[in-house]
């Protein structure tokens, strides 16, 4: 602006000195000046609209790309905040936590009004998160549990707990556990140790299956139970195969019969299932065991309507993203958020209060009702 103004005095300068030009009527002061207040009043409408954008722009951050359940969530995201009226910065971070971290950096400076953060690390976003609350912008974690922070103000996810309830309900029926049946050799895997939530999977699912164990009921032969022993850093798809082969080599190769495998996802069902398909599962002779998962990703979706995969938790992201924008629209009109949980979760620094949805299980029978009939998926993408 300074060099704009810095011009047009030099042009006055010269016209004022130059009648000619004046009387030609090619241009006059007086013009000039009312240029100038153009100008200036095109440059504040600017900048109030700008700062109105600003006030309505809302920080999204993802894990990853490369499970399709993140792209679900950030798109479902996205589109709900949209429609009520915000603007959305939407960020993956390919698994990398520095560029979470730097994603989260350059939404505070965009003066986002509230981080929507699914945490690739909980336990690493302390001070990030500390120069949010500087700048009066509120969090809320979206499914993952942000660790050792005073500063997290929400949590939004479905019932952890009873995600791994419902998993070891299932491997409870299908096997008959409760007719007193067995013993079942069974093989227990949980997620990366870096997320809050594979504890609380992991716990829920051992709620039911443990008491078996320690009857006998159910055998694993490997005897890795421990949670450290079991994680599958990084929830990759790969290492949950190498750890299967690795068990099928050590344990089954002798012909013993393996009847269940607790996942607690679908990205390690996916690495298992390979698994196991390349030892020879999967005939009349060596049927697949009962095995869990969780997301209903499109693979695995097929893979229980082939018969490779017995369920999956459905956490119907829809709903998810539904209640993450009311608690959004509570916080910029400066009221509390709308929770249902404030005794659960313990982040190391604070109870987080939080609302938990009601997760369900998905398999061969349902399937359809859940997933196609819902509009979740159209046919095709299951074929």
């Amino acid at each position: 602006m300074g060099f704009l103004l810095t011009n047009v005095c030099w042009e006055n300068l010269y016209l004022s000195r130059n009648p000619l030009v004046e009387r030609k009527g090619i241009i006059s002061v007086k013009k000039i000046t009312y240029l100038i207040l153009i100008l200036l009043l095109a440059f504040s409408l600017t900048g109030c609209f700008e700062k109105k954008a600003d006030d309505n722009l809302i920080g999204v951050a993802m894990p990853t790309q490369s499970l399709q359940r993140w792209n679900q969530d950030g798109a479902n995201m996205k589109a709900k905040l949209e429609e009520s009226g915000y603007r959305v910065d939407l960020q993956y971070a390919n698994n990398d936590v520095n560029t979470q971290i730097q994603q989260l950096e350059n939404m505070i400076t965009k003066k986002c009004k509230v981080l929507v953060i699914a945490a690739i690390d909980g336990s690493a976003l302390t001070e990030v998160l500390r120069k949010a609350a500087e700048n009066d912008i509120q969090v809320i974690a979206y499914d993952r549990l942000i660790m050792n922070s005073e500063h997290v103000d929400y949590y939004a996810t479905f019932d952890n707990f009873q995600v791994g309830v419902i998993q070891g309900q299932y491997i409870e029926e299908q096997l008959g556990l409760e007719d007193n049946a067995g013993p079942f050799n069974i093989e227990l895997f949980a997620g990366s140790p870096d997320d809050n939530n594979a504890l609380f999977f992991n716990g829920g699912a051992m709620s039911i299956l443990q008491p078996y164990i320690d009857a006998g009921k159910l055998v694993v032969p490997s005897g890795q139970t421990e949670f450290t022993t079991i994680a599958i850093h990084g929830w990759k798809s790969a290492d949950a195969q190498a750890r299967m082969d690795n068990l099928i080599t050590a344990h089954y190769a002798a012909g013993r019969k393996l009847s269940a495998v607790l996942s607690p996802n679908d990205s390690l069902a996916i690495g298992i299932i390979t698994s196991l398909r390349n030892a020879g599962y999967g005939t009349a002779d060596k049927p697949y065991p009962v095995i869990t998962g969780q997301d209903c990703d499109k693979p695995n979706v097929i893979a229980m309507i082939n018969g490779e995969q017995s369920m999956s938790i459905f956490k119907d992201t829809r709903t998810l993203a539904e209640k993450v924008v009311e608690m959004v629209e509570a916080i910029m009109k400066g009221e509390d958020a709308p929770v249902n949980d404030t005794e659960t979760y313990h982040n190391g620094a604070k109870y987080v209060p939080s609302f938990l949805c009601d997760p369900v299980y998905a398999d061969v029978n349902n399937y359809q009702e859940l997933l196609i009939d819902s509009g979740y998926y159209k046919e095709s993408d299951l074929q």
